[in-house]
């Protein structure tokens, strides 16, 4: 693995599959949330940010449709 930054904290390496590690000072991996703050803070990585999910408006227009047909049977019958 080739060192890529070293600070008190922590050591950033890149392996040979181009991916990164991070050891803490103690030699332990660091993993998860705060992998991924380090590397981005560091601009090793970047992040996006999740897309609002987009409601269907032909759901909710089917919907209505659906609402309506059933309230005109309804009047139908009485």
């Amino acid at each position: 693995m080739k060192t890529v930054v070293k600070a008190d904290a922590y050591t950033i390496f890149q392996r040979r599959d181009e991916r990164y590690a991070i050891k803490d000072a103690s030699g332990n991996a660091v993993n998860g949330d705060e992998k991924t703050k380090i590397l981005a803070e560091h601009d090793l990585i970047k992040l996006s940010v999740a897309a609002a999910p987009v409601e269907e408006p032909a759901a909710e227009a089917a919907e209505a449709a659906a609402e309506e047909e059933s309230a005109g049977d309804a009047a139908a019958e009485e």
